[in-house]
């Protein structure tokens, strides 16, 4: 079974909740909008741990400085079977400097063609309601988390 490991940014401007999101890259992903989005993550196996592959994923994905306190929003199961772990964490950053790895892909199919496309192609600041309608609907359980956390 494969495993993911993430970080969800958020900030409370003047009070309300936002959390930051990323759109996957790659041709797949490049007219799909709602329920596509997902928090910035990536896989990891043993002997990694969960929260190590998180942070180091969030760094390669976005480029944007983790700062602790890591609140552990638990774990959730996708429709394809993968088990993504988060935890979210208060800070601040500009959507527009993202700096993400690449990865290759043959493209068009069985064209011969190889090219490099972003593992995430543009993050974003949405309001819960409107994360609710980007995010891969199983990753949705992560903002409920957040929000009861948070009234605590």
């Amino acid at each position: 079974m494969k495993r993911s490991a993430g970080l969800l940014m958020f900030r409370r401007p003047g009070g309300a909740l936002e959390v930051l999101l990323a759109h996957p890259g790659g041709p797949f992903w490049r007219h799909k909008d709602a329920g596509a989005w997902t928090i910035p993550k990536g896989e990891f196996a043993d002997p990694e741990r969960a929260l190590d592959a998180a942070q180091r994923e969030f760094a390669e994905e976005t480029g944007f400085a983790v700062t602790p306190p890591l609140l552990p929003l638990g774990e959730v199961v996708q429709k394809s079977g993968k088990r993504v772990s988060a935890w979210a964490f208060e800070g601040e950053c500009d959507p527009g400097q993202l700096r993400c790895n690449e990865f290759e892909l043959e493209w068009p199919p069985r064209s011969g063609r190889t090219q490099r496309h972003p593992e995430i192609d543009r993050v974003a600041w949405f309001g819960v309601a409107e994360a609710r309608r980007k995010l891969v609907p199983a990753q949705c359980a992560f903002l409920d988390r957040l929000e009861r956390t948070l009234e605590r």
